[in-house]
Protein backbone atom coordinates (compact mmCIF):
# COMPACT_ATOMS: atom_id res chain seq x y z
CA UNK A 1 0.00 0.00 0.00
CA UNK A 2 1.36 3.42 -0.92
CA UNK A 3 0.49 6.72 0.66
CA UNK A 4 0.97 10.36 -0.24
CA UNK A 5 1.30 13.12 2.32
CA UNK A 6 1.26 16.83 1.49
CA UNK A 7 2.71 19.58 3.63
CA UNK A 8 3.61 23.23 3.38
CA UNK A 9 0.28 24.97 3.06
CA UNK A 10 -0.63 28.07 5.00
CA UNK A 11 -1.67 31.70 4.91
CA UNK A 12 0.32 34.19 2.84
CA UNK A 13 -0.22 37.69 1.52
CA UNK A 14 -0.67 38.35 -2.17
CA UNK A 15 2.70 38.41 -3.91
CA UNK A 16 4.19 36.01 -1.41
CA UNK A 17 5.51 32.47 -1.79
CA UNK A 18 4.88 29.01 -0.42
CA UNK A 19 6.43 25.64 -1.11
CA UNK A 20 4.32 22.52 -0.97
CA UNK A 21 5.77 19.06 -0.70
CA UNK A 22 4.35 15.65 -1.54
CA UNK A 23 6.04 12.62 -0.02
CA UNK A 24 5.27 9.03 -0.96
CA UNK A 25 5.67 6.03 1.31
CA UNK A 26 5.21 2.31 0.85
CA UNK A 27 6.49 -0.16 -1.70
CA UNK A 28 7.04 1.25 -5.18
CA UNK A 29 9.78 1.81 -7.73
CA UNK A 30 8.92 5.20 -9.19
CA UNK A 31 6.00 7.59 -9.22
CA UNK A 32 4.66 10.49 -11.25
CA UNK A 33 2.85 13.33 -9.51
CA UNK A 34 0.13 15.76 -10.35
CA UNK A 35 -0.88 18.70 -8.19
CA UNK A 36 -4.54 19.67 -8.26
CA UNK A 37 -6.49 22.30 -6.37
CA UNK A 38 -10.07 22.88 -5.41
CA UNK A 39 -11.47 26.23 -4.39
CA UNK A 40 -14.80 26.55 -2.54
CA UNK A 41 -17.70 26.02 -4.90
CA UNK A 42 -15.45 25.08 -7.80
CA UNK A 43 -14.37 21.85 -9.42
CA UNK A 44 -10.98 20.36 -8.74
CA UNK A 45 -8.50 21.48 -11.37
CA UNK A 46 -5.07 20.46 -12.56
CA UNK A 47 -2.21 22.74 -11.52
CA UNK A 48 1.08 21.06 -12.45
CA UNK A 49 2.56 17.64 -13.08
CA UNK A 50 5.92 15.92 -13.25
CA UNK A 51 6.89 12.56 -14.62
CA UNK A 52 8.76 9.81 -12.78
CA UNK A 53 12.24 11.08 -13.65
CA UNK A 54 11.61 14.80 -13.44
CA UNK A 55 12.47 15.24 -17.11
CA UNK A 56 8.94 16.26 -18.07
CA UNK A 57 6.74 18.87 -16.45
CA UNK A 58 3.49 20.57 -17.39
CA UNK A 59 1.60 23.53 -15.99
CA UNK A 60 -1.87 24.96 -16.19
CA UNK A 61 -1.91 28.31 -17.97
CA UNK A 62 -3.10 30.01 -14.80
CA UNK A 63 0.12 29.19 -12.92
CA UNK A 64 2.69 29.07 -15.71
CA UNK A 65 5.66 31.28 -14.90
CA UNK A 66 4.72 31.51 -11.21
CA UNK A 67 4.75 27.88 -10.03
CA UNK A 68 7.55 25.34 -10.39
CA UNK A 69 7.24 21.61 -9.83
CA UNK A 70 10.41 19.66 -9.13
CA UNK A 71 11.96 16.57 -7.64
CA UNK A 72 15.51 15.52 -6.78
CA UNK A 73 15.24 11.82 -7.60
CA UNK A 74 12.76 9.17 -8.61
CA UNK A 75 11.68 8.37 -5.06
CA UNK A 76 12.20 11.78 -3.49
CA UNK A 77 9.38 14.12 -2.47
CA UNK A 78 7.91 16.32 -5.17
CA UNK A 79 7.81 20.04 -4.53
CA UNK A 80 5.54 22.78 -5.80
CA UNK A 81 7.18 26.17 -5.43
CA UNK A 82 4.50 28.84 -5.65
CA UNK A 83 5.62 32.43 -6.21
CA UNK A 84 3.73 35.65 -6.88
CA UNK A 85 0.66 34.18 -5.24
CA UNK A 86 -2.72 35.70 -5.95
CA UNK A 87 -5.98 35.55 -3.98
CA UNK A 88 -7.41 33.36 -6.74
CA UNK A 89 -4.79 30.72 -5.88
CA UNK A 90 -6.62 30.12 -2.61
CA UNK A 91 -7.72 26.48 -2.52
CA UNK A 92 -7.07 23.09 -1.03
CA UNK A 93 -4.11 21.63 -2.89
CA UNK A 94 -3.96 17.89 -3.49
CA UNK A 95 -1.07 15.72 -4.49
CA UNK A 96 -1.90 12.75 -6.73
CA UNK A 97 0.39 9.90 -7.65
CA UNK A 98 0.69 7.31 -10.37
CA UNK A 99 3.08 4.58 -9.34
CA UNK A 100 5.45 2.45 -11.40
CA UNK A 101 4.47 4.36 -14.54
CA UNK A 102 7.47 4.79 -16.87
CA UNK A 103 6.40 7.53 -19.23
CA UNK A 104 7.15 11.14 -20.12
CA UNK A 105 3.43 11.88 -20.40
CA UNK A 106 1.88 14.15 -17.78
CA UNK A 107 -1.67 13.32 -16.82
CA UNK A 108 -3.96 16.32 -16.49
CA UNK A 109 -7.07 14.37 -15.57
CA UNK A 110 -7.85 13.18 -12.06
CA UNK A 111 -8.44 9.70 -13.44
CA UNK A 112 -4.78 9.53 -14.53
CA UNK A 113 -3.79 9.06 -10.90
CA UNK A 114 -4.29 6.17 -8.53
CA UNK A 115 -3.56 7.62 -5.11
CA UNK A 116 -4.30 10.95 -3.48
CA UNK A 117 -3.09 12.83 -0.47
CA UNK A 118 -5.35 14.40 2.12
CA UNK A 119 -4.89 17.94 0.83
CA UNK A 120 -3.34 21.07 2.28
CA UNK A 121 -4.98 24.47 2.54
CA UNK A 122 -3.40 27.47 0.81
CA UNK A 123 -4.92 30.85 1.58
CA UNK A 124 -3.73 34.01 -0.13
CA UNK A 125 -4.96 37.28 1.37
CA UNK A 126 -5.31 40.47 -0.64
Amino acid sequence: QVQLVESGGGLVQAGGSLRLSCAASGRFNIYAVGWFRQAPGKEREFVAGINWSGASTYYADSVKGRFTISRDSTKSPVYLQMNSLKPEDTAVYYCAGRFNFYSDAIGQRQTSYEHWGQGTQVTVSS
